[in-house]
């Protein structure tokens, strides 16, 4: 190979790298777009099933609201949803999507895409070698959720138990420190900053005369499940949580980029951003 072709090669493979950027960006755009003309076709029934669930949805200003619905959108026809022993119906996937976009309202990545598939279940079910039943659990080979357990916690019917949020929680951790397949920025930056706060009330928990607090038990179990817990207190006990656990409460906001609680409206504030880097977990877990 002479050094005219090698030039030519390398005039080439420079070529295509800067130009990737630019033309993905532009099938980004056109892709979104054309999704967005999808969308507005089925806007109203959107809104009609998570208005009827979403206390959170409801307290968005309007031009919040579409924003959620639409990332609502891309979000269920980004998976498969599988359902067994439960009947489907159009509502179930819009509002399954819709509480991943709760979590991730405030974060540029929201579609957690290692996940292609979401199953759902009619109740709790037995997994593995666990005794116990599960009311969902996240792995290597999808979402899993169990219906009943997931209305209950959208329609407020158990404290601080959102199955949802819960599980949720734990592919937003698992997309960003376990695959790496869809790392938020913001959030991989500022989780250190929250695990600060967290770890030590986490370790203060452990043990037989571990110091009890909102939280609860369950929290205690390993850091995964603190982190699953925290997100649904966060969300559905949002003044308690404050008031018990400020620092946490704070933290949380920041990491999520945003907190139901700032404004005298009540309406859900996406706060500011900022920058560092970030642990791993053990690789493929289950979390539950």
């Amino acid at each position: 190979m002479n050094l005219m072709e090698i030039i030519v090669i390398f005039s080439l493979v420079l070529g295509i790298l800067l130009l990737n950027r630019p033309v993905t960006s532009l099938f980004q755009r056109l892709y979104t777009k054309h999704q967005f003309k999808r969308f507005v076709a089925k806007e109203t029934f959107y809104h009609s099933v998570v208005s009827r669930h979403f206390r959170y949805y409801n307290r968005l200003p309007l031009e919040a609201q579409r924003k959620f619905l639409f990332r609502t959108f891309l979000f269920q026809h980004s998976k498969n949803f599988h359902y067994i022993e439960v009947e489907q119906s159009a509502e179930m996937p819009i509002l399954v999507s819709a509480a991943a976009i709760q979590l991730t309202f405030g974060l540029d990545k929201f579609k957690l895409n290692y996940f292609d598939d979401i199953f759902i279940l009619r109740d709790d079910y037995h997994y593995g070698f666990y005794s116990r039943p599960f009311m969902g659990h996240v792995d290597q080979t999808g979402i899993y959720l169990s219906w009943d357990n997931f209305m209950r916690g959208i329609n407020g019917q158990t404290a601080n138990c959102n199955v949802g949020l819960h599980e949720m929680a734990h592919a937003l951790a698992y997309v960003n420190f376990i695959t790496q397949t869809e790392e938020d920025k913001h959030f991989k930056t500022e989780f250190p900053n929250f695990s600060k706060v967290a770890r030590p009330i986490f370790t203060s928990m452990q043990g037989e005369h571990g110091i009890k607090n909102l939280l609860g038990d369950y929290a205690a179990t390993n850091y995964h499940e603190f982190w699953a817990v925290a997100v649904e207190v966060f969300f559905e006990s949002p003044v308690q949580f404050r008031h018990e656990l400020p620092e946490l409460y704070k933290a949380m906001s920041r990491v999520l980029n945003q907190d139901s609680l700032s404004g005298a409206s009540g309406s859900t504030t996406i706060i500011v951003r900022a920058e560092t880097a970030v642990s791993a977990a053990e690789p493929e877990p289950i979390f539950v």
